[in-house]
């Protein structure tokens, strides 16, 4: 496993293991790296962790890695320590021409004015507008593993490109009311935005004059979303319905508060489902006994759904910079240092979840951070959790066998998201 040089924080013994490299997105591609967390965990909770360059991308000037549970859930509430606007909240660090521009999406915006327009978009995003929903997201579920099983090669199919890419695009496109027509352009742009350190889904990236490979989150390369965003909202005013972005564009919003929400809304919003719904599926493929429970009603389903995300989170990290000098497990961190979250980490440690590496359906009380913490917590959660209930019990209804791998699945390469790409799965024969 590669490693660093040990930056041991006080009380850390000499004879300590060096500090595991979590950083370099290849590290992931096989899952997230749970031996490299607890050995974070248990002697180096807060550790120093350098940034190479890696895949063309420019080195950086390094970072600290939290992983314990505890002190994730400190960074992520304390914003007034930990910020969300300093540095935004990818680990490397945005073009500094960008750094205005990235800093008006809410995800990169501190109290209180991250307040003020989590207010406009929860008016908008409230639980009965999504509940609202329930049934055309069940109809699309059936529909879609039905089609999963009739067109399966030899009674397999990759529940990715069958499944789960067109069920978190199609159900979020209806919530967002944008035409069908268009809905392609959503999977396009998250697949830019969330897979840029791939190889797969970007083999070469896009490079300015320095030759540098451009952040598909500037806004060299968002022109074509915002501008869609705006004629969409200008629609939505002409030929309002009950949706999300009839709701922001009757808002009030300036046009880069308006663009800058559709871009959180396509890429969180598809991609936590996107990520959280095969990787469900993964684990239940992986553990037919706990399956059988769910199937046979011996547990919740929304409990599930819960243990699913805390073993497998959509996200991994997420970056916050210190506002001013302080401390954290015994080590100091000073003003202007990067701290980066670990969310699967987190969900995995000792000190709070008995057998964390066990999956375990019915797990109460499950205090996972899959969805954040504090002011940031993610506003789309209740949505996400509707969708993957809904596709797990419409899995039982439709009858499918216990899912059963049919071959490896293939993973994100990155750093942020615990995305996987393929996931072949037997889907026709008996249901046991």
């Amino acid at each position: 496993m590669p490693a660093q040089p040990s930056t041991a924080g006080p009380g850390v013994p000499a004879d300590a293991p060096e500090v595991p490299d979590v950083f370099d997105p290849r590290v992931h591609a096989a899952g997230p790296p749970h031996e490299a967390y607890r050995i974070l965990r248990d002697h180096h909770p807060v550790a120093r962790q350098a940034e190479p360059e890696v895949l063309g991308w420019p080195a950086g000037p390094g970072f600290w890695a939290v992983t314990r549970h505890a002190d994730v859930v400190r960074v992520l509430k304390d914003a007034r320590t930990y910020s969300s606007y300093l540095g935004a909240t990818q680990i490397r660090d945005p073009d500094p021409a960008d750094l205005p521009f990235v800093r008006r999406t809410m995800l990169n915006q501190d109290p209180p004015e991250h307040g003020r327009l989590r207010r406009l978009i929860a008016r908008a995003f409230t639980p009965a507008r999504v509940d609202a929903f329930a049934d055309r997201v069940r109809e699309r579920a059936a529909v879609l593993l039905r089609g999963a099983r009739e067109d399966a090669t030899g009674g397999v199919a990759d529940l990715v490109t069958a499944v789960t890419d067109e069920y978190a695009l199609l159900n979020l496109a209806d919530l967002m009311g944008v035409p069908a027509a268009d809905r392609g352009l959503l999977l396009d742009w998250t697949v830019r935005v969330i897979g840029y350190q791939d190889p797969d889904d970007a083999p070469e990236p896009l490079r300015g004059p320095d030759g540098r490979p451009l952040n598909p989150r500037s806004p060299a390369l968002l022109g074509e979303m915002f501008g869609y965003a705006r004629e969409l909202a200008a629609h939505k005013l002409k030929h309002p319905g009950d949706d999300l972005m009839t709701a922001l564009a009757e808002a009030g919003l300036d046009p880069a508060e308006l663009e800058m929400f559709f871009f959180l809304l396509t890429v969180a919003g598809n991609d936590t489902v996107r990520s959280a719904a095969p990787g469900g599926l993964l684990e239940l493929a992986r553990h037919p006994g706990e399956y059988a429970r769910l199937r046979d009603g011996a547990v919740d389903p929304a409990t599930a759904v819960d243990e699913l995300l805390r073993v497998h989170p959509p996200v991994l990290s997420f970056r916050r910079t210190a506002a001013v000098d302080t401390e954290l497990a015994g080590q100091r961190i000073g003003a202007g240092d990067k701290v980066v979250v670990f969310h699967a980490s987190a969900n995995h440690d000792e000190r709070v979840f008995a057998d964390p590496h066990r999956l375990d359906l019915g797990r109460r009380p499950n205090p996972h951070v899959s969805f954040g913490d504090g002011p940031h917590v993610c506003l789309g959660a209740h949505f996400a959790r509707l969708q993957l209930r809904i596709l797990h019990e419409e899995w039982r209804a439709a009858g499918l066998p216990v899912p059963e791998l049919a071959g490896e699945p293939r993973r994100l390469v990155s750093n942020f998201i615990n995305g996987i790409k393929s996931l072949p799965v037997r889907v026709s024969g008996p249901p046991r």
